[in-house]
């Protein structure tokens, strides 16, 4: 495998699960398992200290279970991705997993094809977020003069917005980059988007076939942008709350957002609160901006 490898961390009670975990990501040659603890509450110094790429964590354990040590690592500013292992999912629960941080889950009792295809599709987002930072690293250094111009793709013209917000790279952007490509590609543009849950579906059918799957990947897709847009709305209230002429301040927070509910966020942050408020989101108000400011950048380029 090249590029990156992988780092994880297994968090389970179970130990035959850590040990199947484990050799499936060795064996399949997906990374390198530093580390594993038995409970929540013995996996938060180790991952601290480690600063693993990925934890695959248990949902169901003693004293902390996979949602509360989330809570915690989070709080103590680790930054790597979660995968949750659990037996038990239902609609509530994947909606309060993706609002945490989750990537993906893993179902018990675990299968070797489901593991391997989810941990590849993590490591693909890390090295997409990676390259990313350095293609625009590159760019920064390139002289604009000796550059020859061309029509920016749609892609092109929705990064460096989702970059301003600081969620290029997280896992719900890929899904906002294909619904404005859809959204364009159409042969008529409507300023209005239609219903969120056929753009999901619509979205949902390029990967999905059975009518189950689609529905499933459609309810993924909703709760991926809402984590995302929750980021985006949090990122956008610290920048307010250092300075509030910054420019992507000033330009995303009433244009993208319920500013009422940026402005809460702000005065928390201001207030010195370290846990960061639940504010609400809405999903149409994001994408409907965004439609319609890169449907005019990309008629202008």
């Amino acid at each position: 495998m090249s590029g990156k490898i992988l780092r994880y961390f297994i968090v389970d009670d179970d130990t035959a699960s850590r040990t199947m975990l484990k050799r499936i990501i060795e064996e399949g040659e997906l990374g390198l398992v530093i580390g594993e603890a038995e409970s929540g509450v013995k996996s938060i110094t180790p991952i601290l200290t480690m600063d693993p790429d990925v934890v695959l964590i248990d949902l169901l354990m003693p004293e902390l279970d996979g949602m509360e040590t989330i809570e915690e690592l989070i709080k103590q500013r680790y930054q790597g991705k979660f995968i949750m292992i659990s037996q038990i999912v239902n609609k509530e629960m994947v909606g309060e997993a993706y609002e945490k941080g989750i990537e993906f889950f893993i179902h018990k009792p675990i299968n070797r094809v489901e593991v391997q295809s989810i941990l590849k599709k993590t490591t693909e987002q890390i090295r997409l977020k990676d390259s990313l930072l350095a293609i625009r690293e590159s760019l920064a250094k390139i002289d604009p003069a000796k550059t020859t111009s061309r029509k920016q793709s749609i892609k092109e013209i929705v990064q460096p917005i989702l970059s301003d917000m600081g969620i290029i790279g997280e896992v719900g952007s890929n899904d906002i980059i294909a619904i404005i490509q859809y959204l364009i590609n159409q042969d008529e543009h409507d300023t209005q988007l239609p219903p969120l849950k056929d753009l999901y579906r619509a979205i949902a059918k390029k990967s999905a076939f059975s009518e189950a799957d689609i529905k499933k990947e459609s309810k993924a897709i909703e709760q991926r942008l809402r984590r995302t847009i929750s980021l985006a709305v949090n990122n956008i209230a610290s920048l307010g709350a250092i300075d509030y002429t910054n420019p992507e301040f000033e330009h995303y927070g009433p244009r993208y957002f319920d500013f009422q509910e940026i402005r809460t966020q702000m005065f928390h942050i201001q207030a010195g609160q370290k846990k960061l408020l639940n504010v609400k989101i809405n999903n149409k108000k994001f994408l409907q901006v965004l439609y319609l400011e890169v449907l005019e950048k990309y008629k202008q380029n």
